[in-house]
């Protein structure tokens, strides 16, 4: 193995492969080989400036499929929980989430709100968007035989909305909304029905967004920027909505989101918000209606996307739209921006297997 290898770093106005040494893994440490790299919303918005947590320049790649290569020393690079039993060779995909395993939230099983949390490609020293990374074993996940490269480059992105769903409560039988329908928001459109919502409504400012959603099972969908969304909502849904998910977060949706809520409702922000925002406060009380944050996801979040996934309540076909090579890096980044993808890959390895999606050409329909 070569010991130096191709990492990229995103700058202002630039987004380019550098070389850099291959790392060593540390006690509790694996060394992994990367496959795929998902682009991620928060990656686009990050290498424009507009992400509120990553400063450029930063390393990229925190959705990742990988192949352990190498184990570091006996013995535990931080205080949280053993990792899963590996092997070389073995397929896995990281949980980013660095937790310091010592504050609060994560002595109480709640890792993901860590007091003192890194985030693995969002401003750490490494990321995925390489040839090669170490990371602490325990936040590596086991890939089952059954999935192949594509639908496992998904189970980061799809257990940020199986974390969601899980913190609005029950969906079963439940009016729900979806504002946005990017790759989040249909994935959350998704987990509602695998969970047994009764009518889901989506919104979204493109129409061939709509369409899709639609396609995937919505039951309606609303331009996002007509004036009467939230009533708009209401008549499609045949109610008020018991669950509302912004997966943009911006003042307009979270407004639009408060006024489609039943009495007694909840409105989940998926979304990363890029600036505070001001809600209707009287009616959020006299409603009694629940304002949820929801951040990242906890492991056994990884263990039902794996499910769904293996069940196909998710399809990669439907989702991956596109993988380019890591010189090609700085494309995936503009392609994933440009509104007529799903799920970007930046296919590090050049050897995956999985299906490239049409979903492409349906965002054109």
């Amino acid at each position: 193995m070569s010991t130096t290898m191709r990492r990229v770093i995103v700058d202002v106005d630039d987004i380019a492969l550098h070389a850099a040494p291959v790392p060593k893994p540390g006690p509790g440490e694996v060394l992994v080989r990367t496959l795929l790299a998902g682009v991620c919303g928060s990656d686009t918005h990050a290498s424009r400036g507009r992400h509120p947590f990553i400063q450029l320049p930063y390393v990229p790649g925190h959705e990742v499929l990988g192949v352990v290569v190498e184990f570091g020393a006996p013995g535990t690079s931080d205080a949280g929980p053993s990792g899963p039993t590996l092997r070389r060779g073995q397929r896995v995909v990281i949980e980013p989430d660095l937790p310091c395993w010592h504050c609060k939230m994560c002595t109480t099983a709640r890792e993901n709100l860590c007091e003192n949390l890194r985030f693995f490609g969002c401003g750490t020293a490494q990321g995925g968007m390489a040839d090669y990374f170490t990371i602490p074993a325990n936040r590596l996940h086991a890939v089952p035989d059954e999935l192949d490269d594509y639908a496992a480059a998904l189970v980061e992105p799809l257990s940020t909305p199986v974390h969601a769903v899980g913190l609005a409560g029950s969906v079963t039988d439940k009016a729900v909304v979806v504002f946005g329908a990017g790759t989040i928001g249909l994935l959350v459109l998704k987990v509602a029905l695998a969970y047994g919502a009764r009518r889901v409504v989506v919104t979204d400012v493109l129409a061939p967004k709509r369409d899709l959603a639609v396609r995937f099972g919505a039951h309606a969908a609303i331009d996002a920027q007509a004036g009467d969304v939230a009533a708009q909502v209401r008549t499609e849904l045949g109610e008020s909505a018991d669950v509302v998910f912004d997966c943009v977060s911006s003042e307009p949706t979270l407004i639009q989101a408060v006024a489609a809520a039943s009495k007694g409702g909840t409105v989940v922000a998926v979304g990363v918000p890029t600036a505070d925002a001001r809600l209707p406060m009287p009616v959020v009380q006299d409603h009694q209606i629940r304002i949820q944050g929801s951040a990242t996801y906890l492991p056994h979040d990884y263990d039902e996307s794996i499910r769904l996934l293996r069940e196909r309540a998710v399809r990669a076909e439907d989702f991956v739209t596109a993988a380019y090579p890591l010189a090609e890096a700085a494309t995936a980044f503009t392609e994933s921006a440009s509104g007529t993808h799903l799920k970007v890959l930046v296919n590090v390895a050049g050897t995956t297997v999985g299906h490239t999606a049409s979903a492409a050409e349906q965002c054109h329909r």
